[in-house]
């Protein structure tokens, strides 16, 4: 695994979502509200919107447009309109730091 890094561990506060951009890949890093770091695909498989837009709540992502809501853990979503995951990325937090793995999404 290729892990690189997102950000520093204290960048975002529980219940809160980022934007970012790692070898190309539009990335929604996610703290959930327990504390755990979560990196999903940014874009809605509904309608290419972007879920780091969206509200972190209950260990889901909901898309801002259309209320699809997707697991932080497998990336499945858990009402329509959206029937297609999206990518869920391993992370982990090292010496006060964020780190994601684009090469190989958790459930590819």
């Amino acid at each position: 695994m290729t892990f690189q890094l997102a950000c520093a561990a204290n960048a975002l506060e529980p219940e809160e979502v980022e934007a970012l951009e790692l070898n190309g890949i539009r990335l929604a890093l996610v703290r959930d509200e327990d504390g755990s770091w979560h990196c999903l695909d940014d874009l809605c498989t509904h309608e290419n919107v972007p879920l780091s837009d969206g509200d972190v709540e209950d260990g889901e992502l909901e898309c801002w447009k259309h209320g699809s809501a997707f697991d932080l853990r497998t990336g499945k979503p858990s009402c329509l309109p959206a029937t297609k995951p999206v990518k869920v990325y391993p992370v982990k937090v090292e010496d006060g730091s964020v780190w994601v793995d684009v090469d190989r999404p958790i459930n590819a």
